[in-house]
């Protein structure tokens, strides 16, 4: 697989849902489409709702990374508006 060049980072590991996902779309808003949006989110709820909020909202999921100290990186490429 080609290398992942990431466009801008956001880490959401100190927010609370729902203050997650919103975090996350401001961040994404700011890119281009196609570029890439790397977030750094803990296990549970996070893990589970951030790449499905995204696909409900046609941006591709790329990659979820297990970071192994109970927080995940989220590699996401930004869909059209």
């Amino acid at each position: 697989m080609a290398e992942i060049k990431i466009t801008d980072q956001v880490d959401i590991t100190d927010v609370v849902c729902p203050l997650t996902f919103v975090k996350v779309k401001v961040a994404i808003e700011e890119l281009e489409v196609g570029e890439i949006l790397s977030i750094r989110l803990n296990e549970g709820e996070p893990v589970q709702n951030i790449p499905r909020s995204l696909k409900e909202e046609g941006h591709k999921v790329l990659k979820l990374i297990d970071n192994e100290d109970g927080t995940y990186n989220l590699l996401v490429k930004k869909a059209e508006d």
